[in-house]
């Protein structure tokens, strides 16, 4: 009896397994099924064969796990391979219209270009430039001069530099200045910016050992005078610009900070995430201007330009001439630099900005300082 049943079940397994088997074989070659779905015309043949070849992996994978019994008639799988093939050929970004009611949308491309900085881009795209030459001399140039001049004109200050995101310039400031050394942050700013890049793992790959202190909610300069040390690279402050704390709390602000930093020494570095050369708290929106944090005793201030000044995307640095050399000077600064469509693009954001014409120009800061009768129109 127990020598029959066994011999039962390995008959049933045997069987299954052939059945699918059996399956497998159905499916037809990446080729031919290319060809079948590209008989209507229209679409290219790199995307029909690449389209197969995603279908027949994600079908034979569906089949391997048992979650899916497929069918696998012929007609059925062109149609699919075409709409793969479709979604290949689509234009990439897509425009999109944003019904969201977020202006700044990060999965939507945040800041939509004004027209005037989408055609400087795109004259910059089309031909040559004089983005490493100055055609008075015929000497080289570098091709950040002109935008570094813009943005400590709009700022005042000592120097500038643009890398080409915000991460990538604070990643660039804790390399240059603190490489192998430790970074000051109240755990009250261990932010995480999203997409799951959390501050902390940004540090870490920029060589630096991050030093917490304070608790979330309460820090106090105390807690700064204790931790530094001869081991402090640098002291940072984060801007918490998408959540706050509220209640029993307590924080050490810019102007407390500096004059520790400069006793000791140790550059004082703001990460204000988003950045704006206008005051836009009269109109509800809690950002004071980029630069006001050097104005408070800041030897640094990073922000990024696709978010509300209404640029491209961009990492912007602002401060002290001795402490942005540095950075200039690193090997990374390269490897982060940015390309030619952005400058242009933000060159004329930032010429807009300083002749005033800001609000009527800039798509972001035209919706959000809308009023409600525009809004209604």
């Amino acid at each position: 009896m127990g020598s029959s049943s066994g011999s039962f079940l390995k008959d049933t397994v045997v069987d299954r397994s052939d059945g699918v088997n059996a399956r497998f074989r159905q499916l037809p070659a990446v080729d031919r099924l290319a060809e079948l779905a590209g008989q209507g015309g229209g679409l290219a043949r790199w995307s029909l064969l690449e389209a197969a070849r995603d279908l027949l992996d994600s079908t034979r994978a569906a089949m391997h796990a048992g979650t899916d019994s497929p069918d696998l008639s012929l007609e059925v799988l062109a149609e699919r391979v075409r709409a793969l093939a479709r979604r290949l050929q689509q234009p990439c970004p897509r425009r999109v219209l944003n019904a969201t009611g977020v202006v700044l949308h990060t999965n939507l491309g945040r800041a939509p270009l004004a027209q005037g900085a989408a055609r400087a881009a795109a004259t910059a795209a089309a031909g040559y430039s004089d983005l490493e030459l100055d055609l008075e001399t015929g000497e080289r140039g570098s091709r950040l001069d002109r935008v570094r001049k813009l943005l400590c004109l709009l700022s005042g200050a000592e120097d500038a530099l643009v890398v080409n995101n915000g991460a990538a310039a604070l990643v660039l400031c804790v390399d240059a200045l603190a490489a192998g050394r430790e970074v000051l942050l109240s755990r009250g700013e261990l932010v995480e910016i999203g997409g799951s890049f959390r501050l902390p793992e940004i540090l870490e790959s920029s060589r630096a050992q991050l030093r917490e202190i304070g608790t979330t909610n309460r820090t106090h300069l105390w807690d700064y005078q204790q931790a530094l040390g001869p081991e402090t690279g640098l002291i940072l402050k984060v801007h918490r610009s998408n959540f706050e704390l509220r209640g029993f709390t307590h924080e050490v602000f810019l102007r407390e900070l500096a004059p520790l930093a400069r006793e000791r020494g140790v550059p004082l570095v703001e990460d204000r995430g988003s950045g704006t050369f206008l005051d836009l708290r009269p109109h509800g929106i809690p950002e004071r201007e980029a630069w006001s944090g050097l104005r408070e005793g800041a030897d640094l201030v990073l922000f990024s330009g696709d978010k509300l000044l209404g640029g491209p995307q961009a990492g912007i640095v602002l401060g002290s001439r001795k402490w942005v050399e540095r950075m200039r000077r690193s090997p990374l600064s390269r490897a982060l630099r940015v390309d030619k469509l952005t400058l242009a693009a933000l060159a004329w954001t930032l010429r807009a900005l300083l002749e005033g014409r800001g609000q009527e120009s800039l798509p972001v800061l035209r919706m959000l300082l809308a009023s409600p009768e525009e809004l209604q129109t």
